[in-house]
Order: structure tokens, then C-alpha cells, then sequence
């Protein structure tokens, strides 16, 4: 009986040791994430416990230092040269999650969309990022600053704040959080989760993405999922398509998270998050923790997405837009997010649009149901 008490007794204490190493643990690798303090304490927030995120996904070849990816990474990523894609946020997703503890809801905003920004007049909102980033480096390299790290971070917090700023204004609600990820991040997160399962109405092949896939149910890995969510040439909505692509392979990584006991599963929580540290970057403040927690709501379909609708095609300044009307996308996300428990921040005054040269095609995005994969073009 002693030896029984004995050994009960070091389990427990092991049990205790485990948890608090844990914590530690933790505690280093979440504090080893990026930070940023982007947002701004005066920022408008949302009230009622309702929590508006930004998820800002950058088509940049480069690290959170800005220095070039290593060759074998670039080449994984199919990706080329580190100097393509600039700074331009090529994914922009709000995700509503209701403090009521109902159905969330993800907004995704086209890249190309024409949209007033602030200092820069109006533009793609994808380019809010990159055109602030190198005003500001031009700005502080006039004043003498020549470190290179120094301008790269002062770059970024200015990017990253036009940004945030652009899409708040465009939609009309507070952004409470936001979570940056580069290129790499895709692919190391396919990894991480042991690869993510999508579906496809079709083959494709397309030697711009490197994406080559049968028909079907399939699970891909993290060089596959990168191709999976940046192809747009040969699908017949282009862009949009690939909108709806990264919609999916969301939907699909967080019922993956789900399935693999990663929320209940300290290990694979760790893996995660020392996973996330090497190309996610969060806004200073939040608790990735609790929100991991809350993000089991999340998944097995819990997660309504919408892509934000586009009236015209046309060109500004020589490059292909999309001409939005600014009222009518607010309209559509404040009713969404219905019963109103925010305080949005006033929208700017709508510049006139450029003459449009052909209608869009109506965007649509299923609602991403638990029972299954959905299948995209």
C-alpha cells in the first residue's frame, strides 16, 4: 500500500512538473511570436464579446526581418524570385466570432478591389500595406536612418497599420485583432497538421502555382497546399476562385486542428504554436492561448464564409480593378452581423469610381459545412 501511495504521489508530481513545464514552454514560444502594436490603444473596439480578427495573408518572398527566404524554400514554395510580390496582402479574411457563442462568420475582401486610402488616394487595398511600408522607409532614410533592420520594422508597423486602417474604414466595423502570415506560412502550417484535405471539381494543372492535381478528395502537403491557395490561372473565376480556394483550405485546416485533438493535446498545441512563430505575427496583447481555446468553436464548420461582392471590372492607372460600392459592402457586413453591438469607426467620403469596362461575375462562397470537404473549381 505504501508503494502504491509512493508511486501515486510521483505521478502527481510529475503530472504538476508536466503542466508547469507546459506553462513555461508556453509561455516562451508565445512570447517568441511576432508582436506588433499596429492596432493602436484608440482604435475603435467591438463590444458585447464579440471579436472582429483580421487575417492578413502577405505574398512576400521575404522573412519578418525582411530578409530573402532560403533558395530551397523558395524553390519548395514554387514561388520565385524573392524579389516578386512585394509587400502587397494578397489574403484579407474579418473574421467575426460572436461572444453569444453562435456561428461565426469570415468575410473575404478581393484583392484587387479599388478602395480610397488614406495618404495614397485610391488603389487596390491589397497595395495599402507595401505603398505606406516604402513612404515610410523613404521618410526615415531621408532623416538619416540607414539601419537596415530599423527601417525594415518601422516599414512594416507603418504597412501593417495603413492596412488594418483601409479595411476598417471599407467595411465599417472595428477590428479587434489581426494575425499576419507570409507565404511560408501556409506551408509550414499544411505541415504542421501533417497536411490538409481539399477537393476539386477538376484537375488542374498550372505551371505559375506549380499547383497539379487530380480530381477529388485529396490531402496535400505543405508544398501542394501553397500551389492549392495561390492558383488563379485556368480557373474560370480567376481570382475569385482563388478566394474561394483559401476559404477552403481554412475551413479544412481548422477542422483538421479539431480532428487531431490538437486543441486537447498540449504537444501538438506547442508544435503549433512554435510552428507559428516562425511566420505569424499578432498584434501585441493578445492571448493566443484563450483564443486557441475558443477557436475549437471554430472548427467542424462552424465558420459561415462569405467573399464581399465586386460590381465591374476595369483598369486604374494601367493595372485590372475591381470597381465595389463602399455603402453596399458595409450594408452587407453590418447585417450580417446583426443584432448591431459595435461602434464602427466613420466612414471616409467615397471618391468617384473609374469608369468600369465590363461587368464581374456575382461572388458566392457555400457555407462550409462540417459534414464533408467542399469541393472549389
Amino acid at each position: 500500500m505504501r508503494l502504491v501511495r509512493a508511486l501515486a504521489a510521483c505521478a502527481a508530481v510529475l503530472v504538476l512538473c508536466a503542466l508547469v513545464g507546459g506553462w513555461y514552454l508556453y509561455r516562451d514560444l508565445s512570447g517568441s511570436i511576432g508582436t506588433s502594436r499596429a492596432l493602436g490603444d484608440d482604435a475603435p473596439k467591438s463590444v458585447g464579446g464579440d471579436t472582429n480578427i483580421l487575417l492578413m495573408g502577405l505574398d512576400s518572398r521575404k522573412d519578418q526581418n525582411g530578409d530573402d527566404l532560403p533558395p530551397e524554400v523558395l524553390d519548395k514554395l514554387h514561388a520565385g524570385s524573392s524579389d516578386i510580390g512585394g509587400y502587397n496582402t494578397n489574403t484579407l479574411i474579418l473574421l467575426h466570432v460572436p461572444g453569444d457563442g453562435s456561428r461565426a462568420k469570415a468575410f473575404s475582401v478581393p484583392r484587387d478591389d479599388l478602395v480610397d486610402i488614406a495618404g495614397h488616394g485610391q488603389d487596390k487595398i491589397k497595395k495599402a500595406y507595401g505603398l505606406e511600408k516604402a513612404r515610410t522607409e523613404e521618410k526615415l532614410a531621408a532623416q538619416g536612418v540607414r539601419d537596415k533592420r530599423e527601417l525594415e520594422t518601422a516599414g512594416r508597423e507603418a504597412g501593417r497599420r495603413a492596412e488594418i486602417e483601409t479595411v476598417r474604414d471599407f467595411l465599417g466595423v472595428p477590428i479587434d485583432h489581426f494575425a499576419e502570415v507570409n507565404l511560408a506560412g501556409f506551408y509550414h502550417l499544411a505541415d504542421a497538421l501533417d497536411g490538409v484535405t481539399v477537393c476539386l471539381k477538376h484537375p488542374v494543372k498550372d505551371k505559375y502555382s506549380g499547383a497539379d492535381f487530380p480530381a477529388g478528395k485529396q490531402t496535400l502537403n505543405g508544398q501542394q497546399s501553397l500551389a492549392f491557395v495561390r492558383q488563379r490561372h485556368g480557373l474560370p473565376g480567376g481570382d475569385l476562385d482563388r478566394t474561394r480556394r483559401q476559404q477552403a483550405f481554412l475551413a479544412s485546416a481548422t477542422q483538421k486542428l479539431s480532428s487531431a485533438g490538437t486543441f486537447t493535446d498540449p504537444v501538438r498545441l506547442l508544435h503549433l504554436l512554435n510552428t507559428a512563430k516562425q511566420d505569424l505575427v499578432t498584434d501585441k496583447g493578445w492571448d493566443l492561448l484563450s483564443f486557441l481555446k475558443q477557436a475549437r468553436n471554430l472548427s467542424g464548420g462552424n465558420v459561415e464564409f462569405t467573399t464581399l461582392p465586386i460590381e465591374k471590372f476595369a483598369t486604374h492607372r494601367g493595372e485590372d480593378v475591381n470597381i465595389v460600392d463602399p455603402a453596399k459592402i458595409k450594408r452587407i457586413v453590418a447585417d450580417a452581423l446583426r443584432p448591431v453591438r459595435s461602434t464602427p469607426p466613420t466612414a471616409p467620403q467615397d471618391a468617384p469610381a473609374p469608369s468600369p469596362s465590363k461587368a464581374a461575375p456575382a461572388p458566392s462562397a457555400p457555407v462550409i459545412d462540417g459534414g464533408g470537404i467542399p469541393c472549389v473549381d
